[in-house]
């Protein structure tokens, strides 16, 4: 969509600024506000991405993720990756109250035309019974696309505004994809609101573990294409941190800490240490290779950990640069590896000689580990089993209650 800022963005940093006592967090917000006080397009451009996402990083760093959170969404729409009325519709006082007005008459509206369907049903059939009912009201959904609203009708008038806000809310799935990530207990509560009897911690376990299903279902769609390259795998893993395990608080908004250096995924410990995470394609056919009988890692891995090993170097040495600028401790951190799949490993060698390979070379390093995308996928593929598990058990518990 290209880059965007607005007098509404400018209304809703300002106020996030009142949200924290972090010194440091308060200086990189005072950094937003003097490029949006730039011109009247309000500091529109990369510059104010960075600048908001050097918000949402320190704020990881302090232990806020809810101001990380909405800092990182002020990015998404700075971007252009966000509807400035999805933003509004978490962080501002005043669109909230006007999306729940806006809500409450969609509702009423939709009740009177439901009634009006009835009417119509009732006098054409007056044995229709309740099946009957539904199949009508499929019907309407199904045919939904088709459906406008003209002004006036049932003496009710919209404007432009609202009608394209009408239709955007009756594509829900692009509201649960702007969700943020983990979905917090206010947005799930907004959604029980509407659903009446949903629990919100379970409705906002269930949005979580949709929203990683569908990321898991996007990354095993990439890995199974063999022309994927580094970037589009690079796209279904971002702000995806969870499938690297639970070690990991977050992953960083920065990716560049030295002159010389871009990282694909930085990740932060719990323990305020940085882990690196590099991304190579999946299809290499000399992943693993049988030279002279033995197994051993190709020339692509050997790279791709020369690579990782410099990187962690540079970060050795300007350590003390990037604690005192970013607040990253980055001495002595570490990197993981994801390249290939035994699907795309030449030489008739097996899956479990793949792993086995790994495995070894990875018991003799020390800073880095070699992972394939398949261990990547099994691995999120467990985690997210357990947690659905753990979600339906106490789904079970809460209907029993």
């Amino acid at each position: 969509m290209g880059f965007r800022s607005s007098f509404s963005l400018l209304r809703m940093v300002e106020a996030a600024k009142e949200l924290t006592e972090h010194a440091v967090v308060q200086q990189r917000i005072d950094t937003v506000l003097r490029i949006m006080g730039t011109d009247r397009t309000y500091g529109k451009g990369r510059p104010l991405v960075v600048a908001l996402n050097d918000v949402a990083q320190e704020a990881i760093l302090c232990g806020d993720f809810g101001l990380a959170q909405r800092f990182q969404h002020f990015a998404g729409y700075a971007e252009g990756e966000m509807f400035l009325e999805v933003v509004e519709g978490y962080y501002d006082e005043d669109a909230q109250q006007r999306g729940e007005e806006f809500l409450r008459r969609m509702a009423a509206l939709g009740a009177d035309r439901a009634v009006a369907a009835l009417d119509v049903l009732c006098r054409d059939n007056p044995y229709a019974t309740a099946a009957d009912a539904r199949d009508l009201f499929r019907g309407i959904a199904q045919s939904a696309d088709h459906l406008g609203a003209e002004a006036g009708e049932g003496g009710i008038r919209l404007s432009t505004r609202e009608v394209r806000r009408l239709q955007r809310y009756g594509h829900l799935e692009l509201v649960l994809r702007s969700l943020p990530r983990p979905v917090p207990a206010e947005s799930a509560r907004l959604l029980g609101d509407v659903l009446a009897d949903a629990d919100a911690g379970l409705l906002a376990q269930f949005l979580e573990l949709k929203a990683r299903r569908a990321g898991l279902a996007a990354l095993r769609t990439a890995v199974d294409d063999p022309s994927s390259s580094e970037s589009a795998l690079h796209a279904c893993l971002k702000n995806q941190a969870w499938i690297f395990g639970g070690a990991y608080v977050s992953e960083l908004a920065r990716r560049q800490y030295t002159p010389d250096t871009i990282l694909d995924i930085p990740l932060l410990r719990a323990d305020g240490s940085l882990h690196v995470v590099e991304l190579k394609r999946v299809n290499i056919k000399s992943l693993i290779i049988r030279p002279s009988g033995h197994l051993m890692l190709g020339a692509p891995p050997h790279q791709a950990v020369s690579q990782a090993q410099n990187y962690l170097r540079t970060l050795d040495e300007d350590r003390r640069t990037i604690l005192a600028d970013y607040g990253v401790d980055s001495r002595r951190a570490s990197a993981t590896i994801v390249i290939g799949h035994s699907r795309y490993v030449g030489g008739g060698i097996a899956p479990s000689e793949v792993a086995e390979t790994l495995r070894t070379y990875n018991t003799h390093a020390t800073r880095i580990e070699v992972i394939t995308y398949e261990t990547l996928l099994d691995s999120a593929s467990r985690m997210l089993a357990l947690s659905s598990e753990q979600h339906d058990s106490e789904e079970t518990e809460e209907s029993n209650a």
